[in-house]
């Protein structure tokens, strides 16, 4: 393992105490794997006098998490670098580890003899790649654990053992007790995961999508058609997968965008897929069937885009993950569109620029996934290439440009226009205000004498057309 040079381990390793790494530090140990979340157990001393005497010794900060379950927090003076400490419940290590949720979770690494403790036979299940629950009343005791299990799917790639599925299948309508603020930090972990698209069907074949997002029971109704060679429920969930594939495909600017974590402490390509699940959930509301045979969606984008702000409301996301998924939703075949243009044109390509602001490539990348999501009769290879290809180009055009990219300047306010034109608050106003802006986005206005121009000729055109 790799914890015998870990910095804060030896500092522990220096109380003499009876101490334990416990959980995923451990487990992301043996493969391998990166964890700075060192949760231990201490057993001969109290969690709050030890956490004390260790925050006052190593110029740290001490910090009470749970007083009820005598949990604390020690941080580092990096800010970085913290140690969660607890007692073990009913002082008996072995009774803790067992109250965990899955097997490869209830492993405990010894401190002061640099032993791995297994009860639960994890390290067996982590060689084999197996997800086991440590039992089912750990289950029903704390409902979470049921999305738990998918989340480490996820993120691991492991098989969820078979009497594990049963125990979850047979307690799916608990799923909803936990907290949903607990349940979201789950879901967005999954969708983090880079096998979120296989645990998502997982989940489904269980009984657990449709009561985690109710969305999906109607989404599901919807079959293939000509553009779609997948039932609806399917191209979603296919969309997630090619997210994931494109995200690993990528250049280095595209990937180290996409892992930025800006909203709701997971990535923004956990989110993006999370977007992508619900990206079509405005078709069902919005579905009609021509005399042709021809399934149309008309608006299903903006719809879905308000259901999105609904649902999320209601599960408790934050304000700014709302905004962000539901403006994918709004937006995810805005990139395709712009590159369906006859001629392709650097003001074209700096509109779309100007709109997407800082989630341009985000947007690129739902129309990628979207795109080969959807592989219809009606679809050919050479028009899925070219839509890649285009795409491709307005993604390289943003990358290039974005290191120049300023806020554009306000030019004229509202009250300017009202009082140039001598007109009154009306949707003619509108108008002018968001033809001006699409003026300055591609570039053809960049002064206040321009602007004046600009709405001058408009109020005199549109007077004209009136006139007529």
């Amino acid at each position: 393992m790799n914890l015998e040079n870990d910095f804060v381990v030896e500092l522990l390793k220096k109380t003499g105490a009876d101490i334990y790494l416990v959980g995923g530090i451990v487990r992301d140990s043996l493969l391998k794997k990166e964890n700075h979340d060192r949760d231990i157990i201490v057993c001969d001393v109290d969690a709050r006098t030890f956490a004390k005497d260790f925050s006052n010794n190593n110029n740290c900060s001490f910090v009470p998490l749970d007083e009820v379950n005598n949990i604390y927090r020690v941080v580092f003076p990096d800010k970085v670098n913290y140690v969660d400490i607890t007692n073990p419940i009913n002082n008996s290590l072995k009774e803790d580890l067992r109250r965990r949720d899955i097997t490869i979770n209830s492993l405990a690494y010894n401190i002061k003899t640099q032993e791995i403790v297994d009860y639960t036979d994890g390290i067996n299940d982590l060689k084999n790649g197996i997800i086991k629950a440590v039992s089912e009343k750990n289950f029903t005791d704390d409902p979470l654990r049921m999305i738990r299990v998918f989340r480490f799917a996820s993120t691991l790639g492991f098989d969820i053992e078979k009497e594990t599925e049963k125990i979850i299948k047979k307690h799916r309508d608990k799923i909803l007790v936990p907290a949903q603020e607990r349940i979201n930090v789950e879901i967005l972990k999954l969708f983090g995961g880079k096998y979120a698209h296989d645990v998502i069907l997982k989940m489904d074949e269980l009984g657990l999508i449709d009561i985690l997002f109710p969305i999906m029971i109607d989404e599901k109704k919807v079959p293939p058609n000509t553009h779609h060679h997948l039932p609806l429920f399917y191209h979603s969930v296919e969309t997630v997968k090619q997210i994931q594939d494109i995200y690993e495909k990528s250049d280095s600017d595209v990937k180290e965008h996409l892992e930025k974590v800006d909203f709701g402490g997971e990535s923004r390509l956990a989110h993006l897929k999370f977007a992508g699940f619900l990206h079509d959930i405005g078709k069902f509301s919005t579905w009609t069937i021509e005399n042709d045979g021809r399934h149309r969606f008309i608006g299903h984008d903006e719809i879905g885009s308000n259901m999105a702000k609904g649902i999320l409301k209601s599960q408790k996301f934050s304000k700014k993950q709302t905004e962000y998924i539901s403006f994918i939703i709004k937006h995810h075949m805005y990139a395709s569109a712009v590159v369906s243009a006859p001629i392709l044109t650097d003001k074209i390509f700096m509109r779309f620029v100007r709109k997407a602001e800082d989630n341009a490539i985000d947007l690129i990348t739902i129309s990628k996934a979207d795109r080969l999501s959807a592989k219809g009769p009606a679809i050919t290879n050479e028009m899925v290439e070219e839509n890649i290809k285009n795409l491709n180009k307005l993604q390289d055009f943003y990358i290039q440009i974005k290191p120049t990219l300023v806020p554009l300047p306000k030019l004229l306010s509202g009250e300017d226009i009202m009082k140039e034109l001598k007109i009154k608050p009306s949707p003619l106003l509108g108008e002018i205000i968001k033809s001006l802006q699409n003026a300055q986005m591609e570039g053809n206005i960049t002064s206040r004498e321009e602007a004046l121009i600009f709405i001058r000729n408009y109020k005199a055109e549109e007077y004209n057309g009136r006139k007529k």
